[in-house]
């Protein structure tokens, strides 16, 4: 997904560095569902890409899902539609409903212990979320979640979730996530007001260099995104795809890659349809080689650099 940590290499790549404002929820379908695009955005531009995470905090607890007339039965039924996008998702209901405020919060206490790391976790904690029926909004779960980051010192995080400079930081966030009425977003009809504000939805990029800012808001296609690029630094560069060698891809996902996502970031031709299968058997043939190793994750797999 977008910027999971600065690439592992970072190959000479000439052009304006850009700035994201990367705005979403770990509690999202959408944001999640958008992960193999963000992933063929942080792998052609990655060395020149310089991610900044907001939180949108969507729900504080499960309340604002119940009034609505939510419950885990209709939840788990609504995430069948998101299987479309490729993304790999758990089966069954949770036990209960859960709210995003609290795993946001886990995220900005991983900010203050490991700056730079918040993203990589980010995506940790949407694995947990889609991947898996733990209830979210427990400590125990997004503890359980975040181990999956390199390095993290999870007791240090957990630590830090109720703090005040935490809870500045999580509201500061949620403010700025909802500023977005009369922009390209609200206009584009990427936006929405569930609490009284117009808000950002998962997953906005705002994209600045050079003084312009561009906007992506929501869930979009890669193509949108080299747009944006394309039109913020046409005189820049991007990666490439290598030849039937995903594990040079792999390299710099420190999380690793769902198949979905590495069939994006190999689709050499942005005018052709996505080759699940083609990428499949080209991750079966690196494991073959030794090259890449693969996890069970929800009804997929998780690829990582052997």
């Amino acid at each position: 997904m977008a910027g999971q940590a600065t690439p592992a290499r970072a190959p000479t790549m000439r052009g304006l560095d850009i700035e994201i404002t990367f705005i979403s929820d770990p509690g999202c379908p959408w944001g999640y569902s958008a992960s193999p695009a963000l992933a063929a955005l942080a792998w052609r531009y990655g060395p020149r890409l310089r991610w900044r995470l907001v939180t949108i905090g969507l729900a504080e607890d499960a309340a604002p899902y119940a009034e609505r007339g939510y419950d885990p039965i209709m939840m788990a039924g609504r995430m069948e539609m998101y299987r479309q996008f490729g993304m790999p998702f758990t089966q069954g209901p949770r036990a209960r409903l859960t709210g995003t405020g609290r795993a946001c919060r886990s995220l900005h206490a991983v900010r203050m212990v490991a700056p730079g790391d918040e993203i990589t976790a980010f995506r940790a904690l949407q694995f947990g979320w889609f991947t898996t029926r733990m209830l979210m909004d427990e400590d125990a779960n997004i503890a359980t979640a975040l181990a999956r980051v390199p390095g993290l010192d999870v007791a240090a995080v957990m630590g830090l979730i109720g703090s005040p400079e935490v809870e500045a930081a999580y509201q500061a966030d949620r403010a700025e996530a909802r500023t977005a009425a009369g922009t390209p977003t609200h206009f584009q009809g990427k936006a929405a007001d569930t609490d009284g504000a117009v808000r950002y939805t998962a997953p906005s990029l705002i994209f600045r260099a050079g003084g312009t800012s561009l906007e992506a808001g929501g869930f979009q296609p890669v193509e949108a995104y080299d747009v944006i690029v394309a039109n913020l630094d046409p005189a820049g560069s991007r990666r490439g795809v290598p030849d039937d060698r995903p594990e040079e891809v792999l390299a710099d996902f420190p999380l690793g890659l769902t198949t979905q996502e590495v069939a994006e970031v190999m689709r050499s031709d942005i005018e052709q349809p996505v080759n699940r299968r083609a990428a499949a058997q080209s991750l079966i043939r690196a494991v073959g080689r030794g090259a890449v190793t693969v996890e069970p994750l929800g009804d997929d797999g998780l690829w990582t650099v052997a």
